[in-house]
């Protein structure tokens, strides 16, 4: 028999402790370090998805991952994804393709039996193609009103017979406490998994951290693996739409090109804007308000989960006026992407209920265009040619999106696909609307559009930007190495290695 990957897992205290981090820091460690290194996450519940080469729809943090690994992503690595709707349910796609909406209750109740069968079989065919597998747990493994049915913490770890490291988060203080708190909620035998804990997002002077990591080793037996410092402007895709609160709404006036993000309540796929974030000359913000609204130069519509709520959202709190009169007394440019994109027409109806009760809603009128929503989901790799003004530009990208969009008026499609031609664009190049996820990671695109601003407003274009992708790589490079300075690696691959020796019976 072939012997499977040995195994790691990391869980976290809480949420947004920094597992994913962790996770896609170690891929790539094993990764330099020789190992053919895959990750896993059994359960995802996110709104921003990753789209395979295969066109299917797995968690965003296991697509990245799998690229911090030099690997090609596959639905293998996190089978289940669950995508809130709204209304208390939520889309529960299984290995990338839509299954059913449940509700949380149902989901638990209903798809427990079948989401383990289904997990374990995945992990298992994972396991026999590579050597290290990199396991993420979600939440926290502490919350005892869930574990009797829970799929993606200790379940998993006993599917996967793995060992497991506990993650703290010491920037929101209390580290100690939820660190030992955690341990000492977990069953007997689950925390004889804990091979020893990291401490995250440490800032300041180590050594004053000292006196606290000894007693918490003498209070639990559990070893401290590491203190892994905050790193700033780290250049890795965000998951969950909690790390937006770390922007700030406010124009900032040292930046030449002020860029305007619609915060809607079901925004999906944000990382769309990461390369923005990049650009010297530009200044991101993701706004709620009219008043944070402002004058922006570029206003962008993301993408959405549920395209009839956000867009009742931008109605009842006066933005959809004042973008309108953004673009027709201010003459400035908007960007529909996705659910973004069909906000940009006359009207998005749902006659099945899609994503909404409500079957219809107006639009900003500003495409003469009709978006129906659709029981099928198109999700898929693409590339085409941009049209932009006198510019061809070669572009890459991929559309995930419920719903088809018909024009009513013969208007200038924005890209040309080998097969058909998409999206819209203006003349003057004010409006444009696309399906294509992962438009500003083209680096000339993105170049030609922020000259076009700068132009507008009466400043030098600046060629030859740095290159996303490259900025990506050594974003992973970077997370790899302040991860492995400041973790006890050698001892880590010892207890990885020593519980896969004395547990590898229980896998065969």
């Amino acid at each position: 028999m072939t012997e499977k990957a040995i195994p790691l897992m990391i869980q976290g205290t809480h949420s947004d402790a920094g597992k994913s981090a962790l996770v896609t820091a170690l891929c790539r460690i094993f990764k330099q370090d020789g190992y053919k290194t895959a990750p896993f996450k059994s359960q995802n519940m996110a709104l921003n998805s990753y789209i395979t080469v295969d066109g299917k729809e797995i968690g965003r943090a296991q697509g990245v991952q799998a690229e911090s690994a030099g690997i090609i992503a596959t639905t293998d690595m996190n089978p289940i994804l669950i995508k809130p709707t709204g209304m208390y349910q939520s889309q529960i796609v299984v290995h990338g393709k839509p299954f059913r909406n449940m509700q949380a209750g149902e989901y638990r109740q209903d798809f427990y039996e079948e989401g383990y069968q289904l997990i374990s079989q995945t992990y298992n065919r994972l396991a026999e193609n590579y050597e290290r597998i990199i396991i993420e747990g979600a939440g926290s493994p502490a919350e005892i009103n869930l574990n009797d049915r829970e799929l993606v913490n200790m379940r998993v770890a006993q599917i996967a017979n793995a060992p497991v490291i506990l993650v703290g988060d010491i920037e929101k203080g209390g580290v100690f406490a939820s660190l030992v708190g955690t341990l000492q909620l977990l069953e007997p035998e689950d925390r004889k998994r804990v091979i020893g804990v990291i401490i995250n997002k440490f800032r300041g002077d180590v050594s004053l951290l000292q006196h606290g990591l000894d007693w918490f080793e003498e209070y639990t037996g559990v070893p401290v693996l590491g203190v892994v410092p905050y790193i700033n402007n780290l250049m890795i895709e965000a998951e969950d739409s909690v790390v937006l609160n770390k922007y700030s709404s406010a124009q900032n006036t040292t930046k030449e090109i002020d860029i305007a993000v619609m915060r809607i309540p079901f925004i999906s796929n944000f990382t769309d804007i990461d390369p923005l974030f990049e650009e010297a000359d530009c200044h991101v913000r993701f706004v709620r308000t009219v008043e944070e609204l402002g004058e922006p130069d570029l206003v962008i519509l993301p993408g959405s989960k549920n395209t009839i709520e956000d867009m009742l959202f931008l109605h009842n709190t006066g933005l959809a006026n004042r973008i309108l009169d953004l673009v027709y007394k201010k003459d400035k440019m908007i960007f529909g992407i996705c659910g973004g994109y069909q906000m940009l027409g006359n009207l998005i109806t749902d006659p099945f209920e899609v994503e909404s009760s409500l079957k219809e809603i107006h639009g900003l009128g500003l495409v003469p265009m009709t978006t129906t929503m659709t029981l099928n989901k198109t999700t898929v790799l693409s590339k085409g040619i941009a049209h932009f003004g006198n510019e061809k530009i070669p572009v890459e990208g991929y559309e995930i999106h419920m719903g088809e969009t018909n024009l009513e008026e013969d208007w200038h499609h924005f890209i040309h696909l080998n097969d058909k031609s998409e999206g819209i664009i203006t003349l003057d190049k004010k409006i444009i609307g696309t399906y294509f996820h992962g438009i500003f990671h083209n680096d000339l695109f993105r170049e030609v559009v922020l000259n076009e601003l700068r132009v507008s407003k009466g400043l030098k274009p600046i060629h030859n930007r740095a290159s996303f992708a490259r900025k990506k790589e050594e974003g992973f490079d970077l997370l790899a190495k302040v991860v492995r300075d400041n973790i006890q690696l050698d001892r880590i691959y010892k207890l990885m290695e020593g519980y896969y020796a004395n547990h590898i019976h229980l896998s065969k």
